[in-house]
């Protein structure tokens, strides 16, 4: 990464492609303060340092394993104290894992529910009458 750097900054294309993201997603980053702002050159172009490029793929990291963007912002932070533990990230993790558990109920009540909608469509007879339009109506 070093050979990419330009007077030891790299632009926003380049630690884009390098963290697999687009331009979008690191303006987005920086307004959400997930992203230090960048220094700028003369041309006003960003300038990114080689950590933004670590920074960014933590942060998809984290968003790949279900963390909002706050929480993001905590696990930063979390990242770069100097007082933070593995326990403090764990009991993240753990949170975290429940979350995610309390989510997949949820979808499996939504599975089962339309998939019960579903399957009364072919049990009825009349074209006028939809059970899944009927429910979201509120008729049944």
């Amino acid at each position: 990464m070093k050979a990419d750097l330009a007077n030891g900054h790299l632009t926003v294309g380049r630690v884009a492609q390098l963290a697999e993201v687009g331009v979008p997603t690191l303006r987005f980053y920086e307004r959400a303060g997930l992203l230090p702002k960048p220094s700028r050159n003369a041309s006003n172009y960003r300038l990114y340092d080689d950590e933004a490029v670590q920074r960014v793929r933590f942060i998809r990291r984290a968003q790949q394993l279900g963390f909002t963007l706050n929480e993001v912002k905590e696990l930063l932070g979390l990242r770069v104290a100097a007082t933070t533990s593995c326990a403090d990230v764990r009991q993240r993790a753990e949170a975290k894992v429940l979350d995610v558990q309390a989510r997949i109920r949820s979808l499996q009540r939504m599975n089962r529910a339309l998939a019960k909608l579903a399957s009364e469509c072919g049990k009825r007879r009349s074209q006028r009458s939809c059970p899944i339009l009927d429910y979201l109506e509120g008729n049944l």
